[in-house]
């Protein structure tokens, strides 16, 4: 399932998203999305875990969760930007 993270402080980076959402599953994949001018964080990530049940886990917890100073927002992604699509 792909998980779409917003809210994201600038200087959150990949390992830290993979270590927050490691402890529920998997993490096939982990990308941030990044601003194409100046290459920097974008305040958006996508995370790719495989198994739905896990996925749907994290999602609850992790929604709201202060990561950085800033309460992330976590969702089941719909965007084709997504991790693996």
């Amino acid at each position: 399932m792909n998980i779409e993270i917003s809210n994201i402080h600038l200087n959150v980076i990949e390992a830290d998203l993979r270590r927050l959402f490691t402890p529920f599953g998997e993490v096939i994949a982990v990308e941030l999305v990044r601003d194409k001018w100046n290459n920097r964080s974008a305040g958006r990530a996508f995370v790719n875990m495989p198994i739905d049940k896990q996925a749907q886990a994290a999602i609850i917890t992790l929604h709201g969760t202060m990561l950085a100073g800033k309460a992330i927002v976590v969702a089941e992604s719909s965007s084709a930007e997504s991790t693996g699509q």
